[in-house]
């Protein structure tokens, strides 16, 4: 079972390391932290560096594939040719395609969640609507298929015991979650937007919209606009 979990420059570490805590005590698990190029990648605060351990070249046919989100580099991942070239590719013989957090953004924008049902951050639902997905903003895991999408950055963790789950049975994901004692308890009980209460919900967003400013994402975004005008443009001339 070939786990190819998608590292790129500014990725939060807790989306892409919270399940492969999971994964890596599934048996016959083989994970690669895959990128264009194998060396280290910076998460979002530039304090942690993560070894892309192989080339999205050398990763042609994982069984699973798992798309990290990030703060304020999201809309670049979802423009990187290099990226969204292997993962269309690898989607076609993936048992499992899926992302965590704003990592839906990347799969949105390869057009495999068109009018799929998806769930993401709360901060990138609007995102996520727009490239065409059904947001859900109510699940923490929603699943489409052979696609799998799971909430904001914690929620990669559930995600990776119900998949794990799915391939080897409870059991199996119950022992995992004792051998990494999985038993959240937080002293705080605002967790999702329905639970916090104004005050947090309004500073939350404050903070997030600051966290996501990049001005390379304006950028991206007029990129992947141009890159739908063309693809549509080809595809009059062809008929």
């Amino acid at each position: 079972m070939q786990i190819a979990i998608v590292v790129y420059p500014g990725f939060t570490a807790l989306d892409a390391l919270g399940p492969y805590e999971v994964f890596k005590m599934l048996p016959g698990a083989e994970i690669r932290f895959v990128a264009k190029n194998i060396g280290p990648v910076a998460t979002d605060r530039g304090l942690l560096l993560v070894g892309a351990t192989h080339s999205f070249k050398e990763t042609p046919n994982p069984d699973i594939v798992l798309i990290p989100g990030s703060e304020a580099h999201t809309a670049l991942a979802a423009t990187d040719r290099h990226l969204t070239t292997w993962l269309r590719h690898a989607h076609k013989g993936t048992r499992y395609t899926t992302s965590v957090c704003s990592g839906a953004i990347v799969l949105a924008a390869t057009g495999l969640l068109k009018d799929k049902p998806a769930t993401s951050h709360w901060a990138a639902m609007g995102a996520l609507k727009r490239l065409g997905a059904v947001p859900q903003p109510e699940q923490r895991v929603v699943q489409s298929g052979k696609i799998w999408t799971a909430a904001g950055v914690s929620a990669g963790i559930d995600l990776a015991f119900t998949l794990v789950e799915d391939m080897a049975g409870r059991a199996v994901a119950e022992r995992i979650q004792l051998m990494i004692e999985y038993d959240p308890q937080p002293p705080q009980n605002a967790g999702h937007m329905n639970k916090a209460s104004d005050s947090v919900a309004h500073a939350a967003r404050t903070e997030m919209a600051d966290l996501s400013r990049n001005p390379m994402n304006a950028v991206a975004l007029c990129k992947f606009a141009w890159q739908k005008a063309l693809t549509r443009a080809r595809t009059v001339v062809r008929r």
